[in-house]
């Protein structure tokens, strides 16, 4: 992890150095030292404390933008800011990957050379307070509902301990029923509207995020609450795609794009994990058991629920349209060219293409569509309209349709099977391992 201050750049593989001198002195100490400076409860836990680890930075040494700051723990930082296409083209690359959201009308692009050096964005987009995250140790760019579920008991202990960070409302009509449809419970009555910050814990090597009503520390890969005062609670999770610039231009010519100018002084653009990416290269203070599925590095798309799946990105690369049906729900999965890794070389503009991946429902306006590659473009065989990665249709009857995004995640296996050992990993074209 980046610590706040700026420094000399230099392979990630020196950190890793000084992360076998912190593995050297017992964990258990670490984690309890740095869990009083958050002021988490320790005594509520569905992670192993013992398992959690420090990465170097103190609570939001790794500045998350939007964060209203918490009296003896961390200060607020400056809410995100966002500039034109048109401007951030002259600091952009075409190819540098972006997260592309779109929510309630409205869609904004988040670079990952910003990301990188700030893990976390809070913002609102469409009228809805999300956070979009960035783990640079796991690849992973998630987005979630700033507004916490608590219940009334909950919120009762919450006022009583005067945080005037809390701001409560009832739990969105809207809001309720994304719950119950990710984790199969009943939302609780209640919701808190919250920022994220960065712990400068990690968990499976994985951002550990802490909320600034709660205190509870928050797995980024999962959106699960592991430590605190609302563990195994879970965050709802929106649809969240890491695609290059001129392919999100394309798509979305009129989205907003999160501004340099973040009050923080950082080398925006350069990597700081240079190599990370490399296939049979270490995971930074990473402690979990292998599955030797796949390499640990590998990178895979994934789709979480009762029955997570992983699909490697290499046989997405190959296939380029893929249908496939999960938790007996219809799936398509988009892969094409155009997309730089941000944890290749140190230039993340000239870092190699990786190329971009969505998922989609394959379905417009209650039809089912049916994809396939023709002449290197991605068809529905239905109508003939021409789509991109974006699941935009770019030409024909459907032009200007956006399919129904799935939540998914373009993840580093090692990561990921470490949260979801009983993911089953699909491989398009030679069946299900």
């Amino acid at each position: 992890m980046t610590t706040s201050s700026e420094r000399p750049h230099q392979p990630w593989i020196v950190v890793l150095l000084a992360a076998v001198l912190l593995l050297a002195a017992p964990a258990l100490a670490v984690s309890e030292t740095a869990l009083r400076g958050l002021r988490v409860d320790g005594t509520r836990a569905v992670i192993p404390i013992d398992d959690i680890l420090s990465g170097g930075p103190p609570p939001q040494g790794i500045p998350a933008l939007g964060f209203r700051g918490l009296t003896g723990v961390a200060d607020a930082s400056p809410e995100p800011r966002f500039v034109t296409q048109a401007q951030a083209e002259s600091w952009l690359g075409e190819l540098e990957p972006v997260i592309l959201m779109r929510l309630g009308g409205e869609a904004r692009l988040y670079p990952l050379q910003i990301l990188t050096w700030h893990e976390i964005a809070n913002d609102t987009l469409g009228g809805v307070p999300v956070a979009v995250t960035f783990c640079p140790l796991c690849n992973s760019a998630l987005a979630f509902d700033r507004r916490v579920p608590v219940t009334g008991e909950q919120l009762a202990a919450l006022r009583a301990a005067g945080n005037t960070t809390v701001r409560e409302s009832e739990t969105p009509a809207d809001l309720a029923t994304a719950y119950a449809r990710q984790t199969g419970t009943t939302a609780p009555e209640h919701v808190v509207d919250v920022t994220f910050g960065v712990s400068g814990l990690l968990y499976h090597s994985n951002l550990l995020m802490f909320d600034d009503a709660t205190l509870t520390l928050w797995s980024q890969l999962t959106g699960e609450g592991g430590v605190g005062e609302l563990a195994g609670e879970h965050l709802v999770r929106y649809p969240a795609q890491i695609v290059g610039f001129a392919e999100a231009r394309a798509a979305e010519p009129d989205a907003l794009v999160l501004s340099r100018e973040t009050g923080f002084s950082r080398s925006y653009g350069r990597n700081p994990y240079v190599g990370y990416d490399e296939i049979g290269s270490p995971a930074f203070l990473f402690r979990g058991s292998s599955d030797g599925r796949l390499a640990a590095k590998a990178r895979v798309v994934t789709v979480d629920g009762p029955a997570p799946v992983a699909y490697p990105f290499d046989h997405l690369a190959d296939a380029r349209v893929v249908h496939d049906e999960v938790a007996g729900e219809p799936l398509l999965l988009l892969w094409a060219p155009g997309t730089a890794t941000a944890l290749g070389g140190s230039a993340i503009a000239t870092a190699d293409d990786i190329g971009a991946v969505g998922v989609f429902r394959p379905e417009a306006d209650g039809r089912a569509l049916t994809f396939e590659l023709r002449d290197g473009e991605v068809v529905d065989a239905e109508t003939g309209s021409v789509w991109d990665v974006t699941g935009r249709a770019r030409s024909g009857p459907l032009a200007g349709t956006v399919l129904e995004a799935v939540a998914h995640d373009n993840t580093l296996w090692f990561a990921w099977a470490a949260f979801r050992p009983e993911t089953e990993v699909r491989t398009p074209g030679q069946g299900a391992d």
